[in-house]
């Protein structure tokens, strides 16, 4: 059991709240992406891929600001493990955001390979019609970062449960809104 005072200090509310946003939209869309094509083709699919490029899109905004914040004026808290541990969480992080951000981005040119309707305001043609091996492998693409982005985040969870339950040290309670 650890009692390290600095390891209890909690980051900044909008660290906090970005940390939260982020993980809830990141669980949601992967909600939605698992549902798509359940809908009936035609307009009920489009609105629900659009939802999906749309809060795509706000998950891009969102973590732009996140990296910002945290760069600029975000509280720095000192690392809660040492050595491998603490390479480990930080390679971790990074991982995250660096996927987080291509995601995004393989979305973006996703909805540019394969052509799409914005809840039928207007279309996006597609970049090259023909290329059916394109757009799967494109879609592929952004299945697989979501996966790896989901067992990254999982692990990541689990290292924070394992901090609060098994080593009672506070690491967990410092991005929790409202701990003390």
């Amino acid at each position: 059991m650890r009692s390290d005072p600095l390891v209890s200090k909690r980051y900044d509310l909008p660290t906090i709240w970005f940390h939260w946003a982020v993980a809830i939209l990141v669980l949601i869309q992967w909600g939605i992406a698992q549902v798509i094509d359940l809908f009936p083709a035609g307009m009920p699919r489009v609105e629900a891929r659009s939802v999906h490029i749309s809060l795509g899109l706000c998950l891009g905004v969102l973590l732009a600001a996140q990296i910002l914040w945290r760069a600029k004026w975000g509280r720095v808290l000192p690392p809660a493990d040492k050595g491998l541990l603490q390479s480990l969480a930080k390679t971790v992080h990074y991982a995250l955001y660096a996927l987080l951000i291509v995601m995004v981005l393989v979305g973006i040119f996703l909805v540019y390979v394969r052509g799409d309707n914005f809840f039928g305001l207007f279309s996006v043609s597609a970049f090259d019609p023909n290329n059916k091996a394109l757009r799967d492998n494109v879609g592929e693409l952004h299945g697989t970062i979501a996966t790896i982005i989901l067992i990254l985040a999982g692990l990541h969870a689990s290292a924070g449960l394992i901090h609060h339950y098994l080593w009672h040290d506070g690491v967990l309670r410092r991005m929790l809104p409202g701990a003390n």
